[in-house]
């Protein structure tokens, strides 16, 4: 895997409460992170905003949905300029890039730009959704991953995997190490959202699943261990 499109939740940025931005969690991701890309791996990131606001809630509280969704993307890119932070202090040099244009804190999202970059060896950190309201971050992340010709989306998760059920509450849940993204769907698996998964697959690009928080993960997968789940 060459160049790899990752996929981060804002909440696994979170600290212990689950809300606002913990920078040890932020800089334990970066120092992952840096490794792997130190072994040439181009690498592009897509952030979640949740740990922030969550555009669907505010929806459901009365606020218009569009409305509601740009408040969600602009959280993203306060999560992506935490972790670009962290990981030019992990000596990594980055671009941030965003879907919305605010040209002060951010260049916009141009797909030869960023192919550009990650040729010259940033990592490029993906904020601000597709632009558009009505559209995840997963789908965001799949679009990513198509547009710069990723190898793989590894969606980042606290958990080892895609289970037939919630793991944490449930002792006998069936952990899987392949699934087809016509299993996923037709099981309503929580992988990502339907949108991601099919445009993952009518465009052939596979997804892993695995647990990024145990520490050197990402480096062990990316050298062929069996780690999480892949859907493909």
């Amino acid at each position: 895997m060459n160049r790899i499109l990752l996929k981060i939740s804002g909440e696994a940025l979170a600290g212990q409460e689950g809300v606002a931005v913990d920078p040890g969690v932020a800089d334990a991701l970066a120092s992952q992170i840096a490794e792997v890309h130190q072994r040439g791996v181009e690498i592009g990131i897509v952030v979640g905003g949740g740990n922030i606001l969550r555009g669907a809630l505010f929806a459901q509280a009365g606020t218009t949905r569009p409305t509601a969704d740009q408040m969600g993307m602009l959280a993203t890119v306060i999560n992506a300029l935490t972790l670009s932070d962290a990981l030019e202090r992990q000596g990594v040099e980055t671009r941030v890039m965003t879907a919305v244009e605010m040209n002060q804190v951010a260049e916009p999202f141009i797909m030869r730009r960023a192919m550009r970059h990650l040729e010259k060896g940033r990592i490029i950190l993906l904020a601000g959704g597709t632009g558009n309201p009505f559209f995840t971050t997963d789908t965001a992340a799949a679009l990513r991953a198509m547009e710069i010709g990723a190898d793989v989306l590894i969606k980042a998760t606290k958990v080892d995997g895609v289970y037939d059920k919630d793991p944490i509450h449930n002792p006998d849940a069936e952990r899987f190490e392949e699934l087809s993204y016509d299993k996923v769907l037709e099981r309503g698996l929580n992988v990502m959202d339907a949108t991601a998964i099919t445009l993952c697959k009518e465009n052939g690009v596979p997804i892993l699943v695995f647990n990024l928080f145990e520490k050197g993960n990402l480096a062990r997968v990316l050298g062929g261990e069996q780690l999480g789940t892949w859907v493909r």
